[in-house]
């Protein structure tokens, strides 16, 4: 492994290797090998693991009570562009070491935003090339680009569903400049996350005319991506809330009924966040089966979010239990149309070592390897599919097959009703479906 840049960011860490459930090694992965093949894909091929260049090269652990507590090398300059071209040196060996083929981007995580709009354009053409380059050399691609139309003051009031147009318009010039980066990188999916896209109060608020705003806003940067050549998918990210009280995407099946009513559901699919499912107070994997029934089950975000907070925390994924029954999802679904799993999580505030970012995204690999390893078992070798299989059994023959087929009506099912009398009730085993769960694991 090659070092991408004239300077060494993580010294003393060598490339990440798979060596086994039973190596001591904290540098070294204990299940994610890469060129294992379960159902029928390797583990690399399944995963597609990216890094968030916004958690891992940008965030510095702040929090509302106080600054950020780490320190990096490649923030030292006070140039923006050398600044942003020593994060990308960082970036670039950082992603070799862990030995991941992808990355993800907001725009404004490549370089810092200008002073005006036109500083910022040429800042990011800037460092777009010199990404092209760091790619070229070191055979990384891009899962996905995206823009941040959220955190400027500007975007206060959202950005498409902003009530002021030359808001909405310079929303749509940022997302312009982002898929022209996107596609210079040749980026195979671009990301639309609403962050500000919703409202705090009724009050102030035409919601009909903020959907329609965003309908045509998304309608748009669709076809200017389309006439540059973009092949790609886009991909909603749904999240309740968190700036804004509620948001316009709140979850899986909200969005999804969007993009229908918009004439989008052709061109979008959904990129589904662990923490953000649950803040909607679904799971993660209630919201990857929505997705996957609407054939829209597009890319994942990996963390996890503190229960006992009400706040998005983006914690590193541990949990193999929701893992392992998010990976039953993701196996039944076939897997992802054209996403990958992208580590959006960061390091906690206190985790200040250079070797602890290893430390957690070597974490977040393992628990869905483990995961998957396991679904994979459950699904070729337990009770678990029979199991499910019988609980419908009665629409496999007789009325029930009529009934799917579309053959009966409702004074047929009134009749049948007659004739069955009193039933018997049907156990629904879910403690047996859970034990299963809890012997593979």
């Amino acid at each position: 492994m090659a070092i991408l840049g004239d300077k060494e960011y993580f010294k003393g860490i060598e490339t990440i290797k798979y060596e086994g459930k039973e190596s001591d090694n904290p540098l070294a992965f204990k299940y994610y090998n890469p060129d294992q093949v379960v159902a029928g894909k390797t583990m690399r091929e399944h995963f597609k693991f990216a890094i968030a260049y916004w958690h891992t090269f940008c965030g510095q652990g702040s929090d509302p009570f106080g600054p950020g507590t780490q320190n990096f090398a490649w923030d030292q300059s006070s140039d923006p562009i050398q600044a942003a071209k020593d994060k990308a040196d960082a970036a670039f060996e950082f992603i070799s070491k862990m030995g991941f083929d992808y990355f993800c981007f907001h725009d404004y995580d490549l370089v810092q935003e200008g002073a005006t709009f036109a500083e910022s354009e040429k800042r990011l053409v800037a460092i777009t090339e010199y990404i092209k380059q760091k790619k070229a050399n070191s055979g990384i691609k891009l899962l996905w680009g995206t823009a941040n139309c959220f955190s400027n003051p500007r975007y206060m009031n959202g950005a498409a569903t902003n009530p002021d147009f030359n808001v909405v318009a310079r929303a749509g010039g940022q997302i312009k400049l982002a898929l022209d980066a996107t596609i210079a990188l040749d980026g195979e999916n671009y990301v639309f996350w609403g962050g500000r896209e919703g409202y705090m109060s009724l009050l102030n608020t035409d919601m009909g005319r903020e959907l329609d705003h965003i309908g045509q806003f998304l309608s748009m940067a669709r076809d200017y991506a389309r006439a540059q050549g973009f092949k790609g998918n886009f991909f909603i990210e749904p999240k309740p809330m968190e700036p804004m009280k509620h948001q316009y995407d709140f979850d899986a099946a909200t969005a999804i009924g969007f993009l229908h009513k918009y004439g989008l559901e052709k061109d979008f699919k959904m990129n589904i966040e662990v923490n953000h499912a649950t803040l909607a107070q679904h799971t993660f994997q209630h919201e990857m089966q929505v997705a996957a029934n609407a054939g829209m089950l597009g890319s994942l975000d990996a963390n996890r979010g503190d229960y006992q907070n009400g706040w998005d925390t983006d914690q590193f994924p541990n949990n193999i239990q929701e893992t392992t029954e998010a990976m039953l999802v993701f196996l039944k679904a076939g897997g992802l149309q054209g996403g990958g799993i992208n580590f959006d999580a960061k390091i906690r505030r206190n985790s200040t070592d250079m070797e602890d970012v290893f430390y957690a995204h070597i974490g977040g690999a393992d628990t869905f390897a483990r995961a998957l390893l396991i679904a994979d078992k459950i699904i070729s070798s337990s009770p678990y599919e029979a199991l499910r299989e019988k609980r419908y059994s009665s629409f496999d023959t007789g009325k029930g097959k009529d009934f799917e087929a579309g053959k009966l009506n409702l004074k047929d099912l009134y009749e049948i009703a007659q004739d069955n009398g009193e039933l018997t009730l049907q156990s629904g085993k879910q403690e047996l479906f859970e034990n299963i769960i809890s012997q593979y694991i």
